[in-house]
């Protein structure tokens, strides 16, 4: 599975690696996704949600249903 953040939409970034002698070769930058499984009261159920860390702290701030809300506005399922 690609690595996108389900709620704030994070993806790989693009870049070089350069070596001593200055060669430029491709490589990406991945954010920090994790699995993490939240109970969602609304629904009577878990639901298992890919975030990168910084998504994690924010369902942390505003809530899994709040969370849940922006991910489905976004157009993707949970």
């Amino acid at each position: 599975m690609s690595a996108h953040c389900m709620l704030s939409g994070a993806k790989p970034g693009f870049g070089n690696n350069i070596s001593h002698s200055h060669r430029r070769t491709s490589r990406r930058f991945n954010p920090n996704i994790q699995s993490k499984r939240y109970w969602l009261p609304s629904e009577g159920r878990h639901v298992r949600l890919r975030l990168s860390t910084k998504g994690i702290r924010t369902v942390d701030t505003i809530g899994v249903e709040a969370a849940v809300a922006r991910i489905r506005a976004r157009g993707v399922k949970v």
